[in-house]
């Protein structure tokens, strides 16, 4: 039963929370004062012990815990990949923190949430899709801080909406057509040798993410995989009977294939370089063209090295700043540069380029567009053959969510229609270039004929389709 006593001009009433001190033993009590009448502070105590028996009670001294204090505990709570890891800490850091922690974390009310997302809305820096991972953690925040027993419910209303309604804005996209993965492998080849030319077929062929490319190391790549595989990754559990099935499935006189074991990142955006497994631990076989088959074993042959792409440098791409110095130029074009200016010793000088390069003219469709939109592509093109949806996003490192991805399996059969339709969409396009066809200049000379690789492509192309 509370129990009220005057305090000046107002009164205040206590009452035991039904929990006792962990040292003393004794039962805690909780207070609040500020009420007019004695009836008014009973009534109040009564309502808590209603709370208490009821299980709905916050203590104040729970409830008074600052959000920053939380934030510091709750990031030690959450098991997730580095890099998403470095992005929530990222969200707390910059626009959670100072907006909520000098706040109780019983005290964040709905209405000053709701304020506080649409400041996020207005600033031009915060994108939609950033702003919406922001709000997502903190609502997972809230969350959290409710099975805590810090607040009796989250300030994020769910499934409500008011206001005026908004369409999510999409980034536009065009066709991936092959004409246009054809020049960009071009601009590849004349920009950075046949790395690149390999490079982009085998992005637009498979649909790998670029960090997986990255991290491809040739024991994972045809024509040494399967054989080469060295089954040494211990967090794949099944990997001795998934070793055991992919010898007798691939390898270069049944299906030629590339394995996605490893992606490569920096925990810490300017950490260390590291092997990781990829996106989701989405681990998974990809079956490739006859023709990509046959550059990767060229490329493959033509030197050695830790990684099947390396660098202009012949360091791994993960050091090369990939989107900026590659990509860009690939897509966007640039002039031809057989000098550059620099400053040695205070003074500026002109010399030549060790690597002068040809004029690389822009892909109109892919001009100011990033790598991964040809991930998207990869995408449609298995859509236009209408090829398995479990086939398809198996091949895309995704899951079937519900009993359709319980039941379905992806089978050789599957595999092999992906595998000769992408061959036949090389076929188809090969046979249109005009007679004579030469490759574009590369900055160093290349380790293999390409153009009469090119030749004999055709040739057969043409063969098989008269």
């Amino acid at each position: 039963m509370p129990y009220a006593e005057r305090r000046g001009s107002k009164w205040r009433v206590r009452w035991n929370t039904g929990k006792k001190h962990p040292e003393t033993g004794r039962w805690i009590y909780d207070s609040q004062g500020g009420f007019d009448t004695q009836d008014d502070a009973i009534a109040y105590g009564l309502d808590r012990e209603s709370d208490i028996r009821n299980d709905r009670y916050i203590s104040r001294r729970d409830g008074t815990i600052l959000m920053r204090e939380y934030c510091r505990t709750w990031q030690q709570t959450i098991r997730v990949g580095h890099l998403r890891r470095r992005n929530v800490e990222s969200y707390i850091r910059l626009y959670i923190e100072p907006r909520w922690g000098d706040v109780a974390v019983a005290d964040i009310k709905p209405s000053a949430y709701r304020a506080w997302a649409l400041w996020l809305e207005d600033q031009p820096n915060i994108g939609d899709r950033y702003r919406g991972e922001i709000l997502l953690v903190f609502s997972m925040l809230m969350d959290d801080a409710v099975d805590d027993g810090l607040r009796p419910a989250s300030p994020v209303q769910k499934k409500r909406r008011r206001g005026v309604y908004k369409k999510k804005p999409r980034e536009r996209k065009r066709e991936m057509r092959i004409e246009d993965v054809h020049q960009l492998a071009c601009n590849a080849l004349a920009f950075w040798g046949l790395d690149g030319y390999v490079y982009v077929w085998t992005f637009a062929m498979t649909g790998m993410r670029p960090a997986e490319l990255y991290g491809l190391r040739p024991e994972y790549c045809h024509p040494n995989w399967p054989a080469s595989d060295p089954v040494d990754d211990p967090r794949e559990a099944d990997r001795e009977e998934r070793h055991a099935d992919d010898l007798e499935r691939y390898g270069p006189s049944l299906m030629p294939a590339i394995r996605v074991q490893w992606q490569h990142q920096r925990e810490e955006g300017t950490g260390p370089a590291s092997l990781y497994p990829p996106k989701y631990e989405s681990r998974r076989t990809l079956v490739i063209p006859r023709f990509l088959a046959e550059l990767l074993e060229m490329l493959l042959a033509s030197r050695e090295s830790e990684w099947v792409f390396t660098s202009i440098n012949n360091g791994p791409l993960i050091n090369a700043n990939f989107p900026y110095h590659y990509w860009r130029k690939f897509a966007d074009g640039r002039e031809a540069k057989q000098e550059f200016e620099r400053t040695r010793l205070g003074q500026r000088q002109v010399v030549d380029s060790r690597r002068p390069v040809v004029e690389l003219p822009p892909v109109v469709a892919w001009k100011g567009k990033r790598q991964y939109l040809m991930r998207h592509g990869h995408k449609e093109w298995l859509d236009e053959e209408g090829h398995s949806r479990v086939a398809t996003e198996s091949r895309m490192g995704h899951e079937l969510a519900g009993v359709e991805g319980l039941y379905s399996n992806v089978t050789p059969a599957m595999e092999r229609i992906i595998a000769e339709s992408l061959q036949a969409r090389w076929e188809r396009f090969v046979v249109t270039l005009p007679e004579g066809w030469e490759p574009p200049p590369s900055p160093a000379t290349l380790p293999v004929d390409l153009a009469g690789w090119m030749k004999r492509q055709v040739s057969e192309a043409r063969g098989r389709s008269s």
